[in-house]
């Protein structure tokens, strides 16, 4: 799936940095920023 600028992020649920669930239904109406990257020492 790609996204382009501007385009609504899909549902969500993800486990942050202190193990805390974060529900994309649960950010709507706010601005938030999805970080990520590779897996340490994997190539890309």
């Amino acid at each position: 799936m790609y996204l382009k600028t501007g385009d609504n992020a899909p549902d969500f649920e993800l486990f942050n940095y202190d193990n805390t669930l974060i529900k994309s239904s649960n950010l709507k109406g706010k601005k938030y920023i999805i970080w990520f990257f590779p897996k340490a020492n994997t190539p890309g």
